[in-house]
């Protein structure tokens, strides 16, 4: 799998909504974007198709997101920024004892993951993202501290994603153990985990290596919205 099929990760949301995510799929004719109530990611093979694509898309999402090469948008819309990332994949489970609670979360955490989620990257969550994978959590006195869930998800790969912990409990490894959680039960579903993460997070980047990822590309996310009137 690692030589014949990952050449799809070079179109993440593309081949996403054309496999495991089709239910979520709104299709421009060689652009395809998620429904926004669940992400406001979209990706394209046909580069001429973004201009129109991305006119009708922001009438139903304010900000977004196009994935890969820079798109085409038109003079009603501008590209408020690239946000580089590195897409690393990981090959191996993790081996690493789970020393603290792990908890699948449900529709009724769905508020304190939304909250935990924005509190510390506000702008890509949204209410119905955790439809689109599994997500797992840590509690502290009632309180979820630290989360780690899947996004984005091909026939052969899945994007680990949300990897969050709140500001008062970082450093205490929780982290880790989430993503080796994660990892692990993706490998269990035959899949490959796979992520992306901010080029300048050198601390996410370092954590990643330590746990086995590795950097596969840089993955360009555009960030597209409405001028200010």
């Amino acid at each position: 799998m690692k030589n014949t099929a990952e050449h799809k990760l070079d179109n993440p949301v593309w081949n996403s909504l054309s496999e495991t995510h089709t239910a979520f799929t709104i299709d421009y004719n060689g652009t395809k974007f998620y429904n926004p109530d669940y992400c406001p990611f979209g990706g394209f093979v046909k580069p001429e198709s973004t201009l129109e694509a991305a006119n009708q898309y922001s009438a139903l999402a304010e900000s977004f997101f196009i994935v890969g090469e820079k798109p085409e948008i038109g003079n009603s819309l501008k590209i408020v920024k690239e946000l580089v990332c590195l897409q690393m994949v990981i090959y191996n489970k993790i081996n690493l004892p789970i020393t603290t609670e792990i908890v699948r979360l449900t529709e009724e955490h769905n508020d304190a993951l939304v909250q935990l989620v924005n509190l510390v990257q506000p702008g890509y969550f949204k209410t119905k993202t955790p439809s689109l994978g599994n997500y797992y959590g840590i509690f502290k006195d009632n309180q979820l501290i630290a989360i780690t869930g899947e996004r984005m998800k091909m026939n052969n790969f899945t994007e680990v994603s949300a990897i969050i912990t709140h500001p008062d409990h970082t450093g205490k490894g929780y982290a880790k153990q989430l993503i080796a959680h994660v990892v692990n039960r993706i490998f269990e579903e035959n899949k490959t985990p796979y992520l992306h993460v901010v080029e300048s997070n050198i601390g996410a980047t370092g954590l990643y290596e330590k746990l086995g990822f590795v950097t596969r590309r840089k993955m360009s996310f555009w960030n597209i919205s409405k001028p200010l009137a």
